[in-house]
């Protein structure tokens, strides 16, 4: 079958006007996609997307149309039997990465195009993709993987090594993951955004329906993050975990200082407490909060698998975040997947924005099956907004999020929700223009 065409199109939902998603780097983001759909000549789809927080969305939309050429007019046999090479020729196009390489706007949108490959190949296969890289012979799952710039820390014979010592209990993995699903935390609960007493009422809320985990933003001023902690704290007990998110805002010696003061409220991790890009800043970070039992999360800015090489041989995480947008798609994270295997640290997906909690749930019930055998230590973070809008959304009951039964990799977005959502031409778009309580920024601007 060849692909036919490709459409992309600016999918964007006001958050911004009641503060969701909300954090102290971004304090107004209106959860957005480019959303990608691939048609084969014989009527085959397939659905991927790239998370955005809303302006720049139109740039990724960009970028995947300029990247349309090296997709359309391909066999998909071709595609999915050398998949690592095709990934290649998306991400090292001789003039486009100039413009990258891997990394930022042409990597999300190489993202885009790749999850939609991989929600097309599992449809064809009429399984969800957790269920076809679980189901994939060692040999095949791995010659999906670019390895260029991580072999000095793991090589395809390694990590057919890894795939192979697994194959035994596979079977009851499977069957227990079916039963049981995979644990989940939520970060619905602490927005920096929300008032106090909708932090309160959501930790009820949360706590009532099965949850242990909780994740709250920190990073504004010291007496606020004090003032959440303390409140979620004694909300949740101190039986279940918490963890706190700074976003970015902070240099590597404030973000010491502030979790000595965040310490008492006993957080299992801070994430992102400094630039995404500086390993050493985080090693330093993770060497001081050691003693006070406090790790470091972090990955859902990191750019490529390169940087999350480094972060690794550094010892700079603790708890690594993939995401499945921010690094070229399923084929690059599974290469970051056996780089943690290798170091022994657990994987925590980012999750949360629109459609990252129906991937990441696949690659991580992929890892349990398949890699790390465990969920000891791993938890899949959990937030219910925007998930109305899929065919086949994230199920999540008691706090574990239940293994998907439907092909595809679950991105396909409702009909209606697409027309109504795209940006600034849909329903929703045009009545808040119309209403005065959305105006572009651009309204003001002459080029």
């Amino acid at each position: 079958m060849k692909i036919s065409n490709l459409t992309v199109k600016d999918i964007r939902f006001p958050t911004s006007l009641e503060a969701h998603g909300s954090d102290a780097m971004h304090s107004d983001p209106d959860y957005s996609c480019a959303y990608v759909v691939l048609r084969c000549d014989e009527g085959t789809q397939g659905y991927g997307l790239t998370f955005t927080i809303g302006r720049g969305t139109e740039i990724v939309v960009q970028a995947v149309k300029s990247l349309a050429h090296l997709v359309i007019g391909k066999d998909t046999t071709e595609i999915f039997s050398n998949f690592a090479a095709f990934w290649r020729s998306l991400t090292s196009e001789s003039q486009l990465r100039w413009v990258g390489p891997e990394k930022g706007v042409l990597h999300l949108a190489t993202a885009a195009i790749v999850n939609a490959l991989w929600d097309m190949w599992a449809r064809m296969e009429g399984k969800p993709v957790w269920k076809l890289l679980a189901d994939m012979d060692p040999e095949t799952l791995v010659s999906t993987i670019d390895f260029r710039y991580i072999t000095d820390v793991v090589t395809k014979e390694e990590a057919l090594q890894f795939l192979r010592e697994m194959q035994d209990g596979k079977a009851e993995r499977e069957a227990k993951l079916i039963s049981d699903g995979y644990p989940a935390y939520t970060t619905q609960v602490g927005w920096s955004g929300y008032p106090m007493e909708k932090v309160k009422s959501l930790c009820e809320k949360y706590i009532a329906s099965g949850f242990d985990s909780f994740k709250i933003k920190v990073g504004q001023t010291l007496d606020e993050d004090i003032r959440r902690c303390r409140m979620v704290r004694n909300l949740i007990g101190w039986d279940n975990k918490l963890m706190v998110d700074a976003n970015q805002v902070w240099d590597v010696e404030e973000a010491i200082e502030r979790m000595k003061a965040l310490a008492e409220f006993k957080p299992l991790w801070i994430e992102e407490p400094t630039s995404p890009d500086d390993v050493l800043g985080h090693l330093a970070i993770s060497k001081a909060l050691k003693p006070l039992g406090i790790g470091v999360a972090t990955g859902e800015m990191c750019c490529n698998r390169v940087l999350f090489k480094q972060f690794l041989q550094a010892g700079a995480m603790q708890y690594c975040q993939i995401d499945s947008c921010r690094i070229g798609g399923v084929n690059e994270v599974l290469a970051v997947y056996f780089m943690a295997k290798k170091f022994r640290v657990p994987v925590c997906p980012h999750a949360g924005g629109v459609g990252l909690s129906e991937m990441v749930q696949h690659l991580q019930m992929f890892d349990y099956v398949c890699l790390s055998g465990t969920m000891e230590g791993r938890v899949i973070e959990s937030v219910d907004q925007q998930q109305e809008h899929f065919e086949h959304p994230a199920i999540v009951k008691k706090s574990r999020y239940m293994a998907p039964i439907n092909p595809g990799y679950s991105t396909y977005l409702k009909q209606k929700t697409v027309e109504e959502h795209e940006y600034p031409c849909g329903r929703v778009w045009k009545e808040l223009i119309q209403s005065g309580r959305w105006k572009s920024p651009a309204d003001n601007v002459r080029v």
